[in-house]
Order: C-alpha cells, then structure tokens, then sequence
C-alpha cells in the first residue's frame, strides 16, 4: 500500500545534484533517440500520464523531459473542465479518442483520472461511483497496452504542502508568472488533505502502477522522469526498419 506521507519529495541525501544532471543530460539524448526509433518503427505507442497538485511541475517536466526529441513524434493534451459535448458522453470518451497510434509518444497533463479526483473530492460522485469509474480506467489502460501494443507511464507529482505555497505565491509576485495565477488554485489547497486521499486511492488501486515523483527539486524530480520513461522505451526492444528500395538494384 502506497502512504503519501512516507514517502519524501527531496531527493535521498546520498544523491549529489551534479552528477544527476549530467546522468539526466545522458538520458534525456537517449530518450530522443529512441523517440526517433519509437515514430521510425511505428510498432509501438508510449502514453506518459502526469497528475498532481496544481503547481507540481507538470508542464516543465514534459519540456524537460521530450527536448531532444522531434516535435512531430510527441504530442501532449491537457484535459480541464470537460465541454458539453463531452459531457454528453461517457467519461472516458474524450481521452480514448487522443490516445496515442502507433509511432506516437502522447502525454497527458491531467487526465482521466480527474473525474476520480476532483468530482469525488467536491462531492459530485460518491464512493461508489468512484470504485465503478476506477475499474473503468483499469479497464482503458489495459485496453491500451493490451491490444493497441501502448506503453503506460504513470507519474503522481509528489509535492510537499509548503512547496506548493512557494510556487503559488510566486505566481502572484513575480510579474513573468502572473499569467499562470488561478484563484481557483488555491481554493483547492484548502482541500489537500482529501485531495491526498483520492491520490492514495487512485495510486493503490490501478492495476498499472505509478511512479511516485518527488517533485521538490525539479533536477531530482527530472531525473526519476527521465530514467523511467528512457527504460519504458528500452523495453520496446525497437528496432530501426531497413531499407527498402528498387532504385539501386542493377
């Protein structure tokens, strides 16, 4: 069982911040070539999954994490409060219809996984809807890896309490981070400690498991990202395709 409060969000004090730099500059020049063999190849998908606390990290990690790569193999989508249209449907309608084919890296800033967190935390769903939408989204990701051959990565960003009054409160101070300002933002604060109650739900009961990532030190938080999805991507087994051509044949 996963407790949030046993975990840290710094880095193991063994870990010496340079020598992780230059191990996630290595990873990172990995990642994008095996981006390049994962869109040449065109057998496999990589769906990246990050959720947190507003202010986590999410947007930095996917520039930090995809920035050797080419812009047309990755592709991102954010998932906010849902349209009519899409409230029309079943919940899971909008996220199937922008998952990854086959080539395609795609990563979810915010996901499905929102309507288990939010609308059970204010009360919109009940427990028993949450436990029938849960199953539900075990159901999707299994779907994915099972038959449409996508590799699953799934990153909770794990954010201590005080750090994301550090990072609000720049929002709010520094004018280069004013647009970034929601004061629906920090009326979600107010509600951590069960906002903290549906992640440990949503973590313990997913049949693929997440990668906890501490995300108080971005150059920590950067290199568990970039380790885990580099060997999510080795385990692809790629291959380049040959070439295949009648113009040089005599």
């Amino acid at each position: 069982m996963i407790n949030l409060a046993e975990i840290s969000t710094y880095a193991p004090k063994s870990k010496e911040k340079d020598d992780i730099e230059e191990e996630t500059k290595d990873l990172l020049n990995r990642i994008g070539d095996l981006q390049n063999m994962l869109y040449a190849e065109r057998k496999h998908s990589l769906l990246v999954v990050l959720q947190g606390m507003d202010s986590s990290g999410k947007d930095s990690t996917t520039r930090t994490l995809f920035k050797k790569c080419s812009p047309a193999g990755v592709q991102v989508s954010a998932f906010k409060k849902p349209t009519e249209e899409e409230f029309g449907h079943d919940f899971l309608w909008r996220v199937h219809k922008v998952a990854p084919e086959k080539g395609m890296v795609k990563v979810f800033n915010r996901s499905h996984y929102e309507d288990i967190l939010i609308q059970w935390v204010h009360g919109w769903i009940d427990d028993a809807k949450r436990d029938r939408r849960m199953a539900s989204i075990n159901a999707f990701e299994e779907l994915l890896e099972e038959d449409a051959n996508t590799t699953v990565v799934k990153f909770y960003m794990h954010i201590s309490y005080d750090e994301q009054l550090k990072q609000l409160t720049e929002r709010v101070e520094d004018p280069k981070k004013y647009w970034k300002h929601s004061d629906g933002d920090w009326k979600e604060r107010g509600l951590w400690d069960k906002y903290r109650e549906a992640y440990e739900y949503a973590l313990n009961k997913s049949s693929i498991p997440w990668t906890v990532l501490p995300c108080d030190q971005d150059w920590y938080r950067d290199y568990v990202a970039a380790n885990t999805v580099c060997e999510a991507l080795e385990n692809m087994k790629m291959t380049l395709p040959t070439l295949v051509t009648e113009l040089f044949k005599k």
